[in-house]
């Protein structure tokens, strides 16, 4: 048989030949909670019955929802986990460090070909190294947390080809923003987007994090990529034979092909209130602005800070216009400082906020009323995700979501 690249993954874990539909149980080698879902997963785990965690090693508990804290209930869920970490000797504990998926793959957790679990939808984050990894419910997590196993059905794998070089201001997240535009919001749905071309090969990691990342707003249950010599180096594992076998087959069969020139590419927004409402910046450029946000999960790396402050270096951000830069994690934030990225982009007139979830999850400060417009650069923008309702948000690369701030409107 001729394997796509989630078959591999599967299929090296079960010691056999996997199709899509296939239900397989899978030892798990590493699962992630994240602080809103501790309380709820350790309560399952007691109630299932278990005395002792399968292997403390391989459960990396992560605060990055609830830091700083924002409401007086927040504070439980770390008293809860803290006490959860202590009773059963889990030692990969991160308090202050950064959002859990930048933590995953940055920490040196999950490698190339690793099944990992997560309590958290963007979990898909980590098929950035050629790993499958995905968001399941606190039933399931307890359920890991006391065998290390989980059930899994293989999922069809949809190509995604993209060939050439993309025009200058034209980033990753503008890339996987056209595609979920062409996809849907459901056109993915429990299948693997598997991407590959030259344009792929020419990809940081951090720019591939932020493609895996929102594969999940298609619906898919993974968004992955083949290792290769700048994932082996990012992981700091040997680009062996083993990896370079960790690919998709010639001939391999898969449910759906799209196929993309890098030069077709133009820089686009998400436009309220959907994630899959996709329209090039040019037919809304002129929208007004109240706030711009440029962090997260997607886009709060160290290279997403350098092209934000490329744009915004020697300038101000619009009079009354709010700016807030969330960098994604602890190492992140002191690469910034170190390298004077952080100080061009305070100069600018931004507010640098500790590492987290925060704004983009609408808990920490930053959250915006009704009819406000906010340009951001995280996953999602459905309604009432980051304030009232009524907000508007804007979904958006570092680079445009830098213009916009200078010019206090959406611009090309």
């Amino acid at each position: 048989m001729k394997h796509t690249l989630i078959e591999k993954v599967f299929g090296n874990k079960v010691g056999k030949e996997v199709k899509p539909g296939d239900i397989i149980t899978v030892d798990v080698d590493w699962c992630m909670i994240d602080d809103i879902m501790a309380p709820f997963c350790i309560q399952k785990f007691e109630e299932m019955g278990f005395t002792k965690v399968w292997d403390p090693d391989k459960v990396v508990l992560i605060y990055d929802h609830f830091l700083p804290a924002t409401q007086v209930d927040d504070t439980r869920h770390f008293h809860l986990a803290d006490e959860f970490a202590e009773r059963f000797g889990l030692k990969n504990v991160h308090r202050t460090e950064g959002i859990c998926h930048q933590l995953m793959t940055e920490a040196g957790y999950v490698k190339p070909g690793d099944i990992a679990f997560g309590t958290d939808s963007h979990t898909v984050t980590y098929g950035c190294v050629g790993a499958f990894s995905t968001g399941i419910g606190y039933t399931e997590m307890a359920g890991i947390l006391g065998t290390g196993k989980l059930w899994v059905k293989v999922p069809e794998s949809v190509k995604v080809v993209i060939d050439g070089t993309l025009p200058k201001g034209v980033t990753s997240k503008d890339v996987i923003l056209r595609i979920i535009g062409d996809l849907t919001a459901s056109g993915a749905t429990y299948q693997s987007l598997e991407f590959s071309g030259s344009t792929i090969d020419e990809m940081s990691v951090a720019a591939r994090m932020t493609m895996s990342n929102m594969a999940v707003e298609a619906g898919a249950k993974c968004g992955i990529f083949a290792p290769d010599e700048k994932t082996a180096a990012y992981c700091n594992v040997p680009y062996d034979e083993r990896l370079k076998a960790l690919r998709a087959d010639e001939g391999a069969t898969y449910a759906k092909e799209l196929h993309y020139n890098a030069e077709d590419f133009v820089p686009v927004m998400a436009c309220p209130s959907l994630v899959d409402n996709i329209k090039p910046v040019r037919d809304i450029k002129g929208t007004k602005v109240d706030q711009v946000f440029i962090g997260s999960c997607t886009n709060g790396r160290l290279e997403d800070l350098h092209a934000a402050a490329e744009v915004l270096k020697g300038k101000k951000k619009a009079p009354y216009l709010r700016l807030i830069i969330t960098p994604a994690s602890r190492k992140i934030y002191k690469e910034a400082l170190d390298d004077g990225t952080l100080e061009i982009l305070s100069n600018a007139g931004a507010v640098i906020t500790t590492p987290g979830c925060g704004l983009c999850c609408g808990r920490g400060g930053g959250i915006l009323a009704d009819d406000e417009v906010v340009v951001a650069t995280n996953n999602r923008n459905f309604l009432g995700r980051m304030g009232s309702s009524k907000v508007k948000i804007y979904l958006a690369s570092p680079v445009m979501a830098a213009k916009a701030a200078i010019a206090g409107e959406i611009v090309e």
